[in-house]
């Protein structure tokens, strides 16, 4: 029997190892941890402790360490399986039993394999497009009339569809395979009039300019087609398949990556000629939706790559609902360190036209005095309500409540709730009362889960605490791991056990340590940090890399919870060692990870200073050393 990995990391996340050793050893509360006799061998000095906040035991004695099921075993000597039920069952919990049969695990083991071969399909595919491209005078100039090169065209793999009904039967000789099918390469069509006959099956894609759509490691994962004349639709696009959806995926994000660093933010457009336009235009940072409204997906995504996102809309109907639903997005991921902008284009353009018409400066300034974020959320709280009279301003207060609830907790949220009191014309304490006394505000935002879909259910939140609740607890003072580093230093000569007592050996051990046992921390970094930490060397950079897709996709876990999850890793070993290594009385203090990435930050800049610095006469490399040189001396002393 096999049970979910995700089961038991919500066991773990859920049991509470104080409770379930408290059962089987008398336990003492002793500073920030509980201590008492160690259960695996005999003493009689407690050196065995238990860690509510790692949700973790060690024994300074034997050297027993794990979680609550780590303990389970070693104490009543069953198996892991057993262990699990056991503490399910006195739970409450009904362990999910994964009883396929060894056919049924077999297919499911071959979705890799599938995927993998989708990808590689839709690849051939891609190349083919794009040699008929060349083969193709109407279709090269068509993207000559647009503006295009052929070097723009090269670089996001631009191809052509021939008007031919089965032109891949010369690219894939097994024209019946199923996988063209899966593929959305090719249409499958029954024969109403004659059910027994053969299915019909034609290409999808005819005399259409050709996007390959690109996930983030590059692998063609479904294509956009346009038409050169007139034709509906205008846009087609690849259906749903095993490795292509259009609520995760955006057009143009692979080709973006760099571009993103160097402008800073991204610009979001809502098609792929928009985008290949932009970046012939000098504006390669920006990617397009699939003919979709933006995800919490989008968003998320975006945000692993840029802390500032730039929403470009049509002026007309659609683009203003359009800029809504990507407020309603947003806003639960505008964090401190996090800026959304919302640009809205004359009714006439879209950003194809706009920048060909007025040129790339004035598009640059365009989208420089976008809407923030903090003013579009006013904007359509307001959009319709005359805030002259009482009536008006108590609709005002009414929307905006559920949008400002949704927003994390931090200062940008303080300075909103004023925002709103002052718009209505009232004092803040008034305007907390007013929502105190009304049902819970309700806004279709992020979900507890970070693994979101386009039908996220609505859900409530505090209006006063916000979902970054941890930041309320209370934090102890930095003081502690001063003392700390003093222990370390003075047990030099002591043995193994108690040294590991004391302080780490870096700055890159420390935040290791911090983000480890309180990784809801992660979420408050900004993109320019992830970036840091996950380009440092191994085994640092890959266990930051790692904890980054934890935090993607289970959310904030504690300590036991993310030990379970380490287990198997290559760094395993190195992640649990720091936390060991963690005295039980220290307790984060985010003044001290903020002092730590600024001190890595400034290690960085310099080691890219002495690069440039080497590149004598190279007035490129000189440009780049007074740039570093200008950020450097912008960092907080």
């Amino acid at each position: 029997m096999a049970i979910p990995p995700s089961f038991i990391q919500e066991l773990i996340a859920r049991a509470d190892v104080v409770e379930v050793v408290g059962r089987y050893v008398q336990l003492k509360k002793s500073g920030a941890n509980y201590s008492g006799l160690c259960p695996f061998h005999g003493e009689k000095t407690p050196s065995f402790s238990v860690s509510p906040t790692k949700q973790f035991f060690h024994c300074f004695g034997c050297g027993k360490t794990g979680n609550v099921i780590g303990f389970m075993m070693e104490h009543t000597g069953v198996g892991f399986i057993d262990a699990i039920k056991d503490l399910a069952q006195s739970m409450g919990l009904q362990v999910p039993e994964d009883e396929r049969s060894p056919a049924d695990r077999a297919r499911d083991a071959q979705v890799k394999t599938v995927q993998a071969s989708l990808t590689e399909l839709l690849a051939k595919a891609a190349n083919a497009y794009k040699e008929q491209l060349k083969l193709s005078p109407r279709a090269i100039d068509y993207l000559k009339n647009r503006g295009l090169s052929g070097d723009i065209a090269a670089q996001y793999g631009m191809g052509y569809s021939t008007e031919g009904w089965r032109s891949l039967a010369s690219v894939f000789p097994d024209y019946d395979d199923a996988l063209l099918v899966t593929s959305g390469l090719v249409i499958e069509k029954a024969d109403d009039e004659h059910p027994d006959a053969e299915a019909k099956k034609y290409d999808r894609f005819r005399d259409r300019i050709m996007f390959p759509i690109r996930n983030v490691k590059g692998e063609t994962i479904g294509f956009g087609g346009r038409v050169l004349d007139k034709g509906e639709p205008k846009y087609l696009n690849s259906p749903e398949t095993p490795v292509f959806s259009k609520g995760r995926e955006l057009y143009g994000l692979f080709e973006a990556r760099s571009a993103l660093q160097k402008a800073g933010y991204v610009l979001v457009t809502e098609g792929y000629m928009d985008v290949v336009a932009l970046a012939q235009m000098g504006f390669p940072n920006a990617v397009a939706t699939l003919g979709t409204a933006c995800t919490p997906e989008h968003v998320q995504k975006l945000f692993r790559f840029t802390d500032h996102v730039v929403f470009s809309f049509d002026g007309d109907g659609a683009g203003r609902r359009a800029a809504v639903k990507a407020l309603a997005v947003a806003i639960p991921f505008a964090t401190d360190t996090r800026t959304a902008k919302f640009l809205t284009l004359p009714p006439e353009h879209d950003p194809d036209s706009y920048i060909r018409e007025h040129g790339a400066d004035a598009f640059r300034r365009f989208v420089s005095d976008a809407t923030p974020l903090s003013r579009f959320l006013i904007d359509v709280a307001r959009d319709g309500q005359d805030l002259t009279i009482s009536e008006g301003r108590a609709k005002f207060s009414d929307r905006a409540r559920p949008l400002w609830s949704a927003l994390p907790s931090g200062a940008f949220k303080i300075q909103m709730r004023g925002e709103i009191a002052r718009v209505i014309g009232i004092k803040e304490y008034e305007l907390d009362d007013h929502w105190k006394a009304q049902t819970p505000a309700t806004y279709n935002a992020r979900p507890e889960s970070n693994n979101y879909n386009n039908n996220s259910e609505k859900r409530p939140y505090d209006a006063d605490i916000g979902q970054n609740s941890y930041k309320n607890k209370k934090w102890e003072g930095a003081g502690r791991f001063n003392k700390a580093k003093d222990a370390w230093n003075s047990s030099a000569g002591a043995a193994p056990g108690l040294r590991a007592r004391g302080a780490p050996a870096s700055r890159e051990d420390r935040a290791l340590q911090i983000l480890l046992t309180d990784n809801a921390a992660w979420e408050q970094l900004s993109q320019r940090q992830h970036e840091l930490l996950c380009a440092l060397p191994a085994p640092h950079g890959a266990v930051f890399s790692w904890l980054d897709m934890q935090m993607h996709e289970h959310g904030a876990q504690s300590w036991g919870a993310l030990s379970q999850a380490l287990m198997g890793q290559s760094f395993e070993g190195t992640a649990s060692k720091l936390v060991n290594l963690m005295p039980d009385d220290i307790v984060p203090d985010p003044a001290e990870l903020s002092g730590i990435l600024r001190e890595m930050h400034r290690k960085d800049i310099s080691a890219q200073m002495n690069t440039a610095a080497k590149s004598a006469g190279d007035p490129v490399a000189f440009e780049r050393y007074k740039a570093l040189a200008a950020e450097l001396k912008a960092l907080p002393a």
